[in-house]
């Protein structure tokens, strides 16, 4: 028997992709790029930290496959942003990988030109190139960190990063979370299981030395701080929602008695909304008022839209494929997108004034009535 028998006997082929130095050599980042990746993982800390008492909101396509309809989105995502920062921080959902419960198209990155072609090298050059646009925006980016190999092509451009409900018992997903540089949340289980969150956070919360590659394509091995922003998300699973208020608080004390910090991010699609995209505004506003009811824990929510509502499957022949449209889950549509966020800066902002106002008249009363006994 030879040995060339025993190796590789199910790889039909194999090519050498450009290292990550190549692509950031072509495609560099630059000062205005860098600032907005910054001081928007500085600020989702500070959220996280409770130091900021705005909110942070996920929002975006379910999947990128459209540089320019994505372009177009950020545009009007970032004017928005402007419109709402002093509640919150908008951050945009631009996830080129997707995992398949079977088979399925996989994103961006895997077939970048949506025909079977599998161009990897093409999807990774266009991935950081709309990342780059993005961030020059002034506009921060999240993503899902799925492939261990990818963050190191454009990791430098996310602000904010999710290990999925189908990785999050992974041991390699929770190890390379721990060296990950920006915040990331842990999803629930499919299944809803709450649990194996709560074990990735702190899996991922401890130092790990695994492998991976380095900038030069260089098989290496790491050893990780560990990542002290990991945090959980929920997001329904098994036919039932999680996000409800005594949902939320048995996980804020189960955080607790974890010394865990009490910081929860919720996805308003997938179970919590029953996979009915129109149900997540519904979502949204249950959550935001759990909010104005004085809950503390809530740091964030995730919302899936796109420039116009539902999906479609990709058409053989792809100009048939409708310019601003899902490719994957189901998604709200612009109006409907920016009519939540509006509403629910208005909300906190009003909460905030009326808790302000409040304060103000207490104090008024305290000072009274400090001054009154100083006369008696």
């Amino acid at each position: 028997m030879r040995i060339s028998n025993l190796l590789n006997t199910n790889i039909e082929s194999s090519m050498v992709l450009m290292t990550p130095m190549q692509i950031k050599q072509q495609l560099p980042s630059n000062e205005v790029a860098a600032e907005t990746v910054l001081h928007g993982r500085q600020a989702i800390q500070n959220i996280l930290d409770g130091r900021d008492s705005r909110k942070f909101v996920i929002v975006g396509p379910c999947s990128i496959h459209d540089f320019k309809a994505t372009l177009e989105y950020a545009q009007r995502l970032k004017i928005l942003a402007n419109q709402v920062k002093d509640e919150l921080l908008i951050v945009m959902r631009v996830y080129f990988e997707k995992p398949r419960t079977t088979v399925g198209w996989k994103g961006l990155i895997n077939d970048p030109d949506l025909d079977g072609s599998f161009n990897i090298q093409k999807g990774l050059f266009t991935a950081r190139k709309l990342l780059l646009k993005i961030a020059e925006l002034g506009l921060p980016a999240a993503t899902e960190a799925l492939d261990p190999v990818t963050p190191q092509y454009f990791s430098d451009l996310i602000s904010w990063a999710a290990i999925g409900a189908r990785t999050i018992e992974s041991q390699t997903h929770r190890e390379m979370a721990s060296g990950l540089s920006m915040p990331i949340g842990f999803k629930n289980g499919t299944d809803g299981n709450i649990q194996v969150a709560l074990d990735a956070i702190q899996s991922a919360n401890k130092s790990h030395h695994f492998l991976g590659i380095d900038q030069t394509g260089q098989v290496c091995t790491f050893k990780a701080k560990g990542n002290i922003y990991s945090h959980i998300i929920l997001r329904g699973g098994n036919g039932k929602p999680n996000f409800d208020a005594p949902t939320v608080a048995w996980v804020d004390k189960k955080l607790e008695g974890l010394k865990l910090p009490q910081r929860i991010v919720i996805d308003c699609s997938h179970g919590n909304s029953y996979k009915d995209h129109k149900l997540q505004a519904t979502v949204f506003n249950n959550i935001l008022q759990q909010i104005v009811d004085g809950n503390k824990s809530i740091a964030g929510m995730m919302l899936e839209s796109n420039l116009y509502e539902g999906n479609q499957k990709i058409p053989t022949d792809l100009k048939k494929l409708q310019y601003g449209v899902s490719v994957t889950d189901k998604c709200i549509n612009w109006e409907e997108t920016e009519s939540i966020i509006l509403s629910a800066h208005q909300k906190l902002k009003t909460n905030r004034n009326t808790a302000l106002q409040t304060s103000g008249i207490f104090a008024s009363e305290n000072h009274a009535l400090s001054l009154l006994t100083i006369v008696r």
